[in-house]
């Protein structure tokens, strides 16, 4: 049977991550995988986290099974981080959530959960959009069509996007990512947003949001801002939430899919859809991540220590990106400095070709993805300016 398998496609991603890995030059810089690091280059545990670990490990609770919608109590505390105090923001009824293998496993729970209700529909999604959408989507079964992100300089284009989104149909879904947007860090105002939401309401589209990097981009609250936003206003809606980046459980594998409607009978049914699907695909979610994510939320110490924490990894973010626009302004690259520093969260897009990646890579050992994505939260402090000069070096190069 496996001799009639053909070759099949590798991941890019982790294709250039072992290409770093076989990379002998001492002055090489790892920029390809999204994992937040601190400035010795260290992706670390969180003080809270490990607080919380310990909490657990103390009370020495059972490894029962906890059910199809995995910990309660974790999909009661995401569903009021997400949406908001005060019965879930409004949404109190119309809301529920199923705990995730991680924010992928949320999109693509969400995903069948689409393609069940209505098969073949249409989901639009940005170009470019974070690596794992498509493949998600199409393997649910689903339609995939794009839309322009990006204006010539790198920002949000909103003039393009909501020109395109006049052609979504009515129940066509349209994905968007809260906050910080991947790969390009360029995100909408709260007016445009705003438009965006305008726009769902005219046309009939349902939004599908991508959770991944609140608290990172302009703090916790305001990178919610949209998802509440739409939530208020939208009769459905679907929610992939993922708590990799910022309580930095990567390998624990933890998230949730919310889903709103404008019943409760609606929700109760999209929920027992989506434990269904949970079953054929992988029964049941991991516990840990999610007991570490609850006994977090609801303390009020380690909340206070997380959001501290939270917010001093935004600050390191924000100041890597400043720095780096900095010495590209020092050296001459004005443009691209001023696209970066305006841009939001842990991504950015290089003004760089597919064959001037390369070169960085060859000429200077930076290593980020041919279509030029680089991991802002991943550069050690010290190497900024020898980011900056090779980057500098290529575009001079042109």
């Amino acid at each position: 049977m496996l001799e009639l398998l053909p070759p099949p496609p590798t991941d890019p991603l982790w294709d250039l991550t072992y290409e770093f890995g076989a990379d002998e030059r001492t002055e090489r810089l790892d920029l390809v995988l999204g994992v937040y690091r601190d400035h010795t280059g260290r992706t670390p545990v969180m003080a809270a986290v490990r607080e919380a670990e310990i909490r657990l490990a103390e009370r020495s609770a059972s490894k029962e099974y906890r059910g199809l919608s995995g910990n309660a109590a974790f999909n009661r505390a995401l569903l009021t981080l997400v949406l908001g105090a005060e019965e879930h923001g409004g949404t109190a009824g119309r809301a529920a959530a199923v705990q995730t293998v991680a924010g992928s496993g949320a999109l693509r729970l969400l995903a069948d959960l689409i393609c069940r209700t209505r098969p073949g529909t249409t989901v639009w999604i940005s170009d470019p959009a974070y690596v794992n959408h498509r493949p998600i989507l199409e393997a649910a079964g689903l339609e995939v069509r794009t839309f322009g992100w990006c204006d010539p300089d790198g920002g949000f284009d909103a003039q393009g996007v909501l020109g395109e989104l006049r052609g979504a149909r009515r129940d066509d879904v349209v994905l968007l990512q809260g906050c910080c947007h991947n790969p390009t860090g360029a995100d909408p105002t709260r007016e445009e947003w705003e438009a965006l939401a305008d726009s769902a309401v005219k046309g009939g589209w349902v939004p599908f949001v991508d959770l991944a990097y609140h608290g990172l981009g302009d703090g916790l609250e305001a990178d919610l801002y949209a998802t509440r936003l739409l939530a208020a206003r939208v009769p459905e809606m679907l929610v992939a939430v993922s708590c990799s980046k910022n309580f930095g459980l990567y390998s624990d594998r933890t998230g949730c899919a919310i889903v709103l409607g404008a019943s409760g009978q609606a929700v109760r049914h999209a929920e027992t859809a989506l434990q269904n699907a949970a079953r054929t695909l992988y029964s049941m979610p991991p516990e840990h991540g999610a007991a570490v994510v609850t006994t977090i939320l609801e303390d009020e110490g380690l909340r206070a220590l997380w959001r501290a924490e939270l917010e001093a990894m935004r600050g390191r973010i924000a100041a890597n990106r400043t720095d780096l626009a900095r010495h590209l302004t020092g050296l001459g690259q004005g443009a691209p400095a001023r696209t970066l520093a305006r841009q939001r969260g842990m991504f950015s897009m290089l003004p760089l070709t597919g064959e001037e990646m390369l070169r960085l890579r060859r000429e200077h050992a930076i290593y980020g993805t041919t279509a030029g994505r680089i991991n802002i939260a991943g550069i050690p402090s010290e190497r900024i300016p020898c980011l900056a000069r090779g980057m500098a070096s290529v575009l001079a190069a042109r």
